[in-house]
């Protein structure tokens, strides 16, 4: 059985964390504390992401002198359609009835 895109374990806890505050930029940094997600692993979600239009991403200058700017996400619309879908998904039938969410699956 194939494996359902943006459904892993560890993207599901980034959109767990997205979720809280949709519209907030959201440091990469502060993304791996909160959800427990190495580097090496967070990045390169946030990148593919990214790079489908499921993310935005920004440079914020750094409120100290000699550091460099940081980068930040926040979902995009479409970003937030998905993380709500795969959340639910992730969480059964009766999450997916609060949440308005209907999974058609083929016979």
């Amino acid at each position: 059985m194939p494996r359902t895109p943006h459904a892993s374990p560890q993207t599901l806890r980034l959109f767990e964390a997205l979720m809280k505050d949709p519209t907030a930029w959201r440091y990469g940094y502060d993304l791996s504390r909160e959800t427990g997600l190495a580097s090496g692993t967070l990045y390169p979600i946030l990148m593919r992401l990214t790079e489908q239009s499921l993310l935005e991403a920004g440079w914020e200058p750094s409120d100290q002198p000699g550091r460099p700017p940081r980068h930040t996400y926040r979902l995009t619309g479409d970003g937030v359609a998905l993380a709500k879908v795969r959340l639910a998904a992730a969480a059964g039938p009766a999450a997916r009835r609060a949440a308005g969410v209907s999974i058609v699956r083929p016979a």
